[in-house]
């Protein structure tokens, strides 16, 4: 698996609690024993030592690895707001500047391991846009955090090894490893251990870097999917429209033959009968009043690099727009849509030209953007939500 770190997951963390900060000063007082217990570890696990030396030299504690790693999920991104910020005009636009850019390289990935193109760059587009952001905490100092932290410590310690070992390999330099806290990295966000099983070195030039060589990371990401269990030439799924008042079986896992589906009132939206070999799962990741999806084996491929629907839903949809496709028919369940990462920025603008400081805008929405919307919607008499809806949007003066 990967499991990547970043914004695509959709959940945010909490801010540390002021009763944490006298645990966490005796966190750090005993951070650097720890790391001289794990530095003897990893080179009694066949690291070199001067590698070790290196990677671990100047690790120190990191509230925010730690608190990442034991907060629970305080704001859970409904799906509408997951897709808009992940498929939205900029990146379907930039998806296709990309793969003409590096349609040789794609066409040769497709044609080594069966793998449709078009999902391959989503998936690169969904995990490090295209490769611009890969992540900025040092590798082996977050691993040694979360070792020290005392939760999961020997796969923790096993990725470390595994990662250090990327290193004496001549597969990476040391500088190259940056990425997510939970030690994903490289422009489709493995984690160490599938580096080791499942990079390809796809330019043979006698090393598989995931950080610079776009090659390898398609490649690797392919040979991925393939080992997945994906299946060329056939679909993920598509969307299709429930018989009113549907009360039938429904589940990605719960999978059924195609015949089966329509004999209980399933169809594809606009009409026409369903198509596709193989059994399928119905899934409506909104409910039964949003868009629902018969998705087969690619989809569960998909879904296995990062375990979440959503997550396999973004990367077929932003797939077929990319293609040329359009959005779903089925409107999500909501009077409050979700905003792009444009209007996301803007909306940071926004927020502090009326004075409500959610730092430098960037797009991205953490905690002090969350604040600054409810203190806006608070002085405007608007339900106080923190979510980056078009309500709040548009009542600051946005546009659709």
């Amino acid at each position: 698996m990967t499991r990547s770190a970043f914004a695509i997951l959709p959940i945010l963390m909490l801010a540390a609690p002021a009763a944490t900060l006298t645990t966490d000063r005796a966190a750090a007082a005993s951070f650097k024993s720890c790391v001289a217990g794990i530095r003897s570890s990893v080179v009694k696990s066949g690291v070199k030592k001067k590698t070790a030396k290196a990677a671990l030299a100047d690790a120190a504690y990191d509230e925010k690895v730690v608190r990442f790693s034991r907060a629970q999920p305080e704001y859970k991104t409904p799906i509408w707001d997951y897709m808009a910020f992940l498929v939205d005009d900029e990146r379907i636009a930039t998806g296709r500047k990309m793969m003409k850019k590096h349609g040789r390289t794609l066409k040769a990935v497709e044609r080594a391991y069966g793998v449709d193109r078009y999902y391959i760059a989503a998936l690169w587009g969904v995990e490090s846009n295209f490769g611009e952001a890969q992540g900025s905490f040092f590798i082996p100092h977050a691993l040694s955090n979360l070792i020290c932290a005392g939760r999961r410590t020997k796969f923790w310690r096993s990725e470390l090894v595994e990662v250090l070992k990327l290193v004496d390999r001549g597969d990476l330099r040391m500088k190259d490893l940056y990425g997510s806290w939970a030690g994903a990295f490289g422009q489709t966000q493995f984690i160490p251990s599938t580096y080791r099983r499942l990079a390809v070195d796809f330019d043979r030039d006698g090393r598989r870097d995931l950080v610079h060589s776009v090659p390898d990371a398609l490649g690797s990401t392919a040979n991925y999917l393939k080992r997945s269990g994906w299946r060329k030439g056939q679909a993920w799924g598509y969307e299709v429209r429930l018989p009113r008042g549907y009360k039938g079986p429904s589940g990605r896992k719960n999978k059924a033959s195609v015949a089966s589906w329509s004999k209980r009132g399933i169809k594809k939206v606009g009409g026409g009968k369903l198509t596709g070999s193989g059994s399928a799962g119905l899934i409506y990741p909104a409910g039964k009043n949003g868009p629902a999806f018969l998705v087969f084996k690619n989809f569960d491929a998909l879904y296995s690099y990062n375990l979440a629907e959503s997550y396999a839903l973004a990367i077929s949809h932003l797939a077929d727009r990319m293609k040329g496709g359009k959005g779903f028919k089925q409107a999500w369940p909501t009077d409050d849509p979700g905003l792009s990462r444009a209007q996301r920025l803007d909306l940071q603008h926004r927020l502090n030209k009326k004075g409500f400081d959610v730092g430098e805008p960037d797009g991205k929405v953490g905690p002090a953007t969350r604040a600054g919307i409810r203190q806006a919607e608070a002085s405007m008499g608007m339900k106080q939500t923190g979510r980056p809806g078009m309500k709040v949007y548009k009542a600051l003066g946005g546009r659709k």
